[in-house]
């Protein structure tokens, strides 16, 4: 008898799960979208109860009856969720206010240079630590009632199991608290932080965080002692979603952000990435991300995509295809714009939260096609800086493996090609995060030996190769990118300044 696991994704925008037979068939998917909130500038939330909790319910309650599979015979369950994330539990378990997010959210400024200073360590607005210190400092009765402090998939676990775990990967994204030498918390910093007992028991990512509990199964409509791993970031699992295995490969995923992970055969120092173990004992990674992509066409249509929004309302073209096509009418170049996709600040490689967005040479001449095909370009931009500081630290990536939503534009994935000039695999399954999780649980359960495993199971459907001469026409168009934010930068902090 087949056995199946279970993977759900807690994303930016909008949640994924899947049902996977043991060999890797989808028996059933659903999507979920929500909002992102952004109460202040600088700050982006999500609420723990009201999104991430409602979405997974919706999620597996739709999986189980839509599949009708019987409950027991689902092997493990496996989350993974937007990373960090800072949530304040109190006594009941239940978040006191709404979740810090990742490395878009940029209140924690100071507590990031304070941080810098008292404990010498390199730290950004990814970082997790300098948001708990200033939820303490700013928060002071919501500080009071917290008894945890966990991240996302912790959350989760929590509800799920009453047992709130965080993986060694995860808890990389805070140090100086989480010890890398040590994989553990460091109790010295209890006075700077917070006491070790509120933080999540650490574990490797596929370990069993826990049972499903009587009062979750009522709730799901999970069978009661599901194991249920510890999970991981979306970033770390939709790697392993696309393959992601031998020691040189990367994975590129455009989401809302794009984010790489490169594996690695050593821990490596770097001073513009995140350097972690990854998931499994042994193994390590190199982290980067920009802080737009995907966000970038959201924007775009919300604001000046209404005829393609109402042709895709009345049941036609989804407005993304149609904004895509008319982006490929433009040539590379867009017409002598470029723009710099710092619409959110910037997270690598110059880790700047008050750089800011810009559509440099703009005429009368210029179209929407123009316009838009310019902020495709910019990731494509973005993605190269990335590359090229990779490299000159002493990191080389072999194989690229594209995922994420952003793969459904081929057009936009030729131009990141051609302008970085890098060879991009796109695997066939591209469920997401949710089914690499799915595969996580397959280990957690036994079902698999570790991720090389699953990487072959695993298939490409298409490589796409860099165009010698367009490559070629985008370089004077990369070099402007790198000088505009050079030349800008202070005009971009009096501006964010201005507005804060």
């Amino acid at each position: 008898m087949s056995r199946y696991l279970l993977g759900v994704d807690i994303g930016t925008y909008s949640s994924k799960g899947v049902l996977v037979r043991e060999d890797g068939q989808v028996i059933a998917s659903q999507s979920v979208e929500h909002s992102l909130s952004l109460p202040k500038p600088g700050w982006a939330e999500h609420d723990a109860e009201l999104i991430w909790w409602r979405d997974f319910l919706q999620i597996v309650k739709h999986l189980l009856e839509s599949s009708r599979i019987a409950p027991e015979l689902i092997a493990a369950l496996g989350i993974s969720t937007i990373s960090p994330a800072v949530v304040a539990v109190g006594e009941d378990g239940v978040a006191l206010r709404p979740a810090i997010l990742y490395g878009i959210d940029t209140r924690a400024e100071k507590e990031v240079a304070d941080l810098e200073r008292l404990t010498g360590a390199s730290l950004s607005s990814q970082s997790g630590t300098p948001k708990i210190l200033w939820l303490k400092r700013n928060e002071p009765d919501v500080w009071r009632h917290t008894r945890q402090i966990v991240n996302g998939s912790g959350y989760l676990n929590l509800k799920l199991t009453g047992q709130a775990t965080i993986d060694i990967y995860d808890a990389s994204g805070f140090k100086p608290f989480f010890n890398p030498e040590t994989l553990n918390w460091d109790s010295a910093m209890t006075d700077l932080f917070a006491p070790v007992e509120w933080m999540p028991r650490l574990t490797w990512t596929c370990e069993v965080a826990g049972l499903i509990t009587e009062k979750a199964a009522s709730e799901t409509g999970l069978r009661v002692g599901t194991p249920v791993i510890t999970g991981t970031a979306d970033a770390a699992a939709e790697a392993i979603s696309a393959g992601l295995s031998r020691v040189g490969d990367m994975m590129i995923m455009y989401g809302s952000t794009t984010f790489f992970i490169l594996k690695t055969g050593e821990p490596i120092s770097s001073k513009h990435f995140w350097t972690s173990p990854f998931l499994e004992p042994g193994t390590f990674s190199v982290a980067g991300g920009t802080s737009t992509a995907g966000s970038l066409t959201h924007w775009f249509r919300d604001q000046f995509g209404q005829a393609e929004l109402d042709v895709q309302n009345a049941g036609g073209e989804n407005a993304y295809a149609s904004l895509a096509r008319l982006a490929a009418g433009s040539p590379p170049g867009s017409n002598g714009l470029v723009a710099l996709p710092y619409f959110y600040g910037e997270r690598t490689p110059i880790d700047d939260p008050q750089a800011r967005g810009l559509i440099f040479g703009l005429t009368l001449n210029h179209t929407r096609a123009d316009v838009y095909r310019a902020l495709l370009e910019s990731v494509g931009y973005a993605i190269r800086h990335n590359l090229e500081m990779m490299e000159a630290e002493g990191m080389h990536p072999a194989r690229m493996l594209a995922v994420g939503g952003g793969t459904l534009n081929q057009s936009w994935m030729e131009m990141v090609c051609d302008i970085a000039g890098i060879t991009q695999v796109i695997p066939a399954q591209q469920t997401g995060a949710c089914y690499g999780d799915a595969f996580l649980a397959g280990i957690g359960a036994g079902l698999f030996s570790n991720t090389g495993e699953i990487s072959q199971r695993l298939t490409s459907v298409q490589t796409l190769t860099p165009h010698a001469e367009r490559h070629s026409r985008y370089e004077a168009y990369y070099q402007l990118y790198r000088e505009l934010y050079e030349q800008n930068a202070g005009t971009m902090h009096r501006i964010s300044a201005l507005n804060q």
